[in-house]
């Protein structure tokens, strides 16, 4: 796939996520103790890296690379959000 393509790819899904982003802020604005940022990054991370070590076959340093992140802030990560990296690995 060529880059421009895969460019108007990501700036269409981003446009969606905008979306998703909106109908989040609306839903908690009257609430002030909401805590929106923490809310939508836990919501998100977790499928993040799932899929991405999904597609790396659990591997961490080739997910980090994908993700832009330090691998052992990738470990970091997996070890908080309870995530079985072994599940995708190929024996």
């Amino acid at each position: 796939m060529e880059t421009s393509e895969r460019r108007n790819q990501i700036q269409n899904k981003r446009f969606s996520l905008e979306q998703v982003v909106e109908e989040f802020e609306d839903f908690f604005t009257t609430d002030n103790d909401s805590k929106l940022y923490k809310l939508i990054l836990g919501a998100l991370e977790r499928p993040l890296i799932e899929n991405v070590l999904k597609k790396t076959r659990g591997n961490q340093l080739k997910a980090a690379r994908i993700l832009g992140i330090n691998r052992n802030t990738l470990h970091s990560k997996i070890k908080k959000l309870g995530i079985e990296v072994s599940r995708w690995k190929k024996y």
